[in-house]
């Protein structure tokens, strides 16, 4: 195969690819012994029957379909390499006129990464961050210590008050007809929280255990289920039980319980320890987004409309993921909007571009600047992957493969060249 550049321009490349007769011949061969084992022809025996009788019966170019996918397949990705080019979608392609005992041509035109060159990117002026710990900072981080620690108490002797957890059966009705999805026996719901339709847990503060109550709502206009959308329904409710966090006692025993330390003095100073570094690292990681955006800002560059697409299609699959993680996906997500997919990845647009121009602008910084990641570089990323999910470094390069540890490797180079900019960056 002979692979010939003809044209690269507005990010567009063409070429061609040229596959000799011997290839083409080849691949026919190869193809006719996949299928001849399927191919029934009068007087041979189910495999036996020679090419030259099952194209006499059939057209002699009964293989060439498949012989040509074959080939297309295995040398448009050398072809790519040959010509350098790094491509951004799928190629489309004009073969020529396929004869047998000749070889053919195909001319083929794909979208290409653009080339572009980043100015400007030294010395930015950004401002300092900083970000200061205080007492209260402190003191709210050894209460959700506690608080991961609290209990929930049953109470019996007072009815419930916002902030209780009350344990309900409830069905909603709107007229004489129980609606579907509006039912549940023994359900947890903490007053305040604000988890249930506005003015239904607030009737619910007051109720005593074994009290039977009717409650009233209306259901916003804009609610997901349009039978019920700005609807009056009533919940007939039961009151199982009221439970009240009861929070433990913070001195040094509990200190001991919960810690490594002894006294309420230490676990104070650990825990402003690790709250100065978290703010040191947020602060940091301030001061670089701001040197980004100002080399963003520095470099405006067009890119084409399909590297937009796909990233509005990653950010939908990855949303979908986090709503599946939470027992959702993405069409009852579309559904409780009122939204529809076009609706939702129009709004994903102006993020997925700037994400797009911002990896282009610092991915080139990387080449520019000569930036590499080595095997120990990928070896440390893929350990440090192995050790989050529990799994072995071994198995994980092996799922991954070439192209993903690529993609690894130029995650690493990017990296470097953020922290490239921000190094260079002027802080004020």
């Amino acid at each position: 195969m002979k692979a010939t550049l003809i044209s690269k321009e507005n990010n567009i490349a063409k070429f061609t690819m040229e596959i000799t007769a011997e290839e083409f011949e080849a691949a026919v061969i190869e193809v006719y012994k996949k299928q001849k084992n399927n191919i029934a022809i009068d007087g041979f025996r189910k495999g036996k029957a020679p090419r030259s009788i099952i194209e006499r019966k059939y057209g002699e170019g009964i293989f060439w379909e498949d012989a040509v996918n074959d080939l297309f397949a295995a040398n448009y990705p050398v072809a790519l390499q040959q010509l350098d080019l790094d491509v951004i979608d799928q190629p489309t392609a004009d073969f020529s006129e396929l004869k047998k005992g000749e070889g053919f041509t195909v001319t083929l035109e794909v979208p290409v990464y653009p080339e572009i060159e980043v100015k400007d990117y030294k010395g930015v002026e950004i401002s300092k961050v900083e970000l200061e710990v205080t007492d209260a900072d402190v003191d709210a981080a050894i209460q959700a210590l506690a608080r991961k620690n609290s209990r929930m108490v049953t109470v019996e002797d007072r009815p419930a008050q916002d902030g209780d957890m009350v344990l309900i059966d409830y069905a909603g009705f709107v007229g004489d007809n129980q609606f579907e999805g509006g039912t549940a026996e023994r359900y947890p719901l903490k007053l305040g929280s604000g988890t249930f339709i506005p003015g239904f847990e607030e009737q619910l503060v007051g109720a005593n255990v074994g009290d039977d109550l009717d409650v009233t709502v209306t259901f916003p206009t804009e609610y997901h289920d349009a039978e019920l959308a700005g609807a009056e329904a009533v919940f007939k409710c039961h009151v199982h039980e009221i439970k009240v966090e009861e929070m433990p006692e913070i001195d040094d025993e509990f200190v001991k319980d919960v810690s490594e330390f002894d006294t309420v003095g230490e676990l104070a100073a650990d825990e402003r320890r690790k709250l100065e570094e978290e703010h040191k690292a947020n602060a940091e990681a301030a001061m670089k987004n701001s040197a980004i955006e100002k080399v963003y800002e520095n470099n405006p560059i067009d890119v084409p409309a399909v590297m937009i697409d796909t990233e509005v299609d990653s950010m939908m699959n990855e949303f979908d993921q986090q709503l599946r993680a939470q027992g959702m996906d993405i069409n009852t997500y579309f559904q409780y909007l009122g939204q529809d997919e076009a609706e939702f990845k129009a709004s994903l647009r102006d993020d997925a571009e700037r994400r797009v121009k911002t990896r282009m602008i610092v991915s080139t910084i990387a080449v520019q600047e000569g930036f590499e990641a080595s095997n120990e570089e990928v070896r440390e990323e893929v350990d440090r992957m192995a050790q989050m999910y529990g799994l072995e470094a071994e198995k994980i390069i092996e799922s991954l493969g070439a192209e993903n540890l690529a993609m690894i490797a130029g995650d690493i180079k990017i990296k470097k060249a953020m922290d490239f900019i921000y190094d260079n960056a002027i802080v004020k």
